[in-house]
């Protein structure tokens, strides 16, 4: 009797566990997926969000603060490029270089921390705004070097996730 009865706490707790299983794993991978699907770039949305082990549980604010990390580490592999392209850069560029250095200090400075800010007080319109910003100062950085940027791989990226993270804060509205 007490073998049957084993068996049978068995049985349901892994019942339990599988059914739990296949009702969170789906509804978590739909949230990232329907949340992306409403951003202009879902493949690459979904890409940046799945990185994240946080995705996995987050909510939609949860997931606009993921975004906001992936602006700021974007921003800093940029920072990072500007810096070693500062002892190399023919002279003729040397101003523009200066810009985007300005623009990427904005955008870690003021962008990301505000995004952050917004999200975490449930204010959404001035994490948009600040995403915008972003996307603005990356597309500026760009359109400095009149079509010679060095730095267009990582303007594009910056550009990217900054109009992902807009259009997912604009979700909140």
């Amino acid at each position: 009797m007490l073998k049957s009865l084993t068996l049978l706490v068995l049985i349901l707790c892994t019942t339990l566990v599988v059914t739990h299983s296949r009702v969170i794993e789906p509804n978590d991978a739909n949230t990232v997926r329907q949340t992306c699907s409403k951003t202009p770039n879902s493949a690459l949305c979904i890409q940046y969000l799945n990185a994240d082990p946080k995705s996995s549980t987050a909510d939609v604010n949860g997931l606009a603060l993921i975004m906001v990390n992936v602006i700021k580490s974007k921003a800093n592999i940029a920072v990072n490029k500007i810096n070693q392209l500062k002892g190399s850069i023919p002279p003729a560029q040397k101003v523009a270089l200066k810009s985007c250095a300005d623009k990427y200090n904005a955008i870690l400075v003021a962008d990301v921390p505000q995004a952050t800010e917004a999200l975490q007080k449930g204010d959404p319109k001035f994490a948009v705004d600040a995403a915008n910003d972003a996307a603005i100062e990356a597309n500026g950085c760009e359109n400095g070097f009149s079509g010679k940027s060095p730095l267009t791989a990582e303007n594009n990226v910056v550009r990217d996730a900054s109009a992902i993270t807009s259009a997912i804060c604009r979700l909140l509205l």
